[in-house]
């Protein structure tokens, strides 16, 4: 189908809203990682560390789409390991863990994941004890070559985690870079609110590192073949985010009411 039928398609604007609005969702992870960690830089290099980390999420994206047939073939078993369950009636295992490319690579993703996370929370809890300059906001600040490399491996694994949802739902390979390109668009859009917004607000750091912890446990499960639906990661994410706000607006209800009492007295 060519362009032209495609902009006159109404199937594949919707095909096209779908796709984008899943790619947001997927790319929020990303953009939570990329805020935290970009906020451990010197403040003049944080704003450029988050354009370079989403525009490589871009290049990858694209890159991939443009080699669909690599993408579908890092979904074919590699090597597969017995799991010790029930016998069949043979003696062969019933069960087989087959491990592809992918599948490799999202184990990998999610122990990276929950290491960053473990380390960065333990940063929060003892901040004497990071590796790093503190600054004078007692923050631990890498260097940006490290930042835009830990920010590459993520990436890379979110990357094929959306490319692959984006190959599930649609054919047309028009549709997939554009639903990519906007998803992208719009992530440059939200960083620097997000990330100031996450700077601003220590609890909600400590939220969003939980966030992260919580999505590399899913990244290894789901490498090892236990699939766990998105929506009930995002549910959990969405309601903990809405017990948060509740947290915050009542910190400052009470921070009014304090200040309105000293002004009395």
């Amino acid at each position: 189908m060519d362009i032209a039928a495609l902009l006159s398609d109404p199937a594949a604007w919707a095909a096209l809203i779908t796709l984008i609005v899943m790619e947001v969702v997927l790319g929020i992870d990303n953009l939570i990682f990329i805020s935290i960690l970009s906020n451990k830089l010197p403040e003049h290099q944080r704003a450029k560390a988050r354009r370079i980390g989403i525009m490589m999420a871009l290049v990858m994206r694209l890159a991939l789409l443009s080699t669909l047939a690599f993408i579908v073939g890092l979904v074919q078993p590699v090597f597969t390991l017995p799991w010790q369950g029930p016998i069949g009636e043979h003696g062969e295992p019933m069960w087989e863990l087959a491990f592809s490319w992918r599948d490799i690579i999202l184990i990998a993703g999610g122990l990276f994941l929950v290491w960053k996370a473990t380390t960065e929370i333990h940063e929060k809890v003892e901040p004497g004890d990071g590796h790093g300059v503190m600054d004078t906001g007692g923050r631990v600040v890498t260097n940006m070559g490290a930042a835009i490399f830990q920010i590459i491996l993520l990436d890379l694994v979110f990357s094929i985690d959306s490319i692959l949802t984006a190959v599930g739902m649609t054919d047309h390979l028009p549709i997939m870079f554009a639903a990519v390109i906007i998803t992208v668009i719009l992530m440059l859009v939200a960083a620097n609110p997000l990330a100031n917004f996450i700077n601003n607000n220590p609890t909600v750091v400590m939220l969003a590192l939980g966030f992260l912890l919580m999505i590399g446990a899913v990244l290894i499960a789901d490498g090892f073949g236990f699939h766990v639906p998105k929506g009930y990661i995002y549910a959990a994410m969405a309601f903990s985010a809405a017990a948060e706000g509740l947290n915050m607006l009542a910190r400052k209800a009470t921070s009014k009411k304090a200040i309105a009492a000293d002004t009395k007295h």
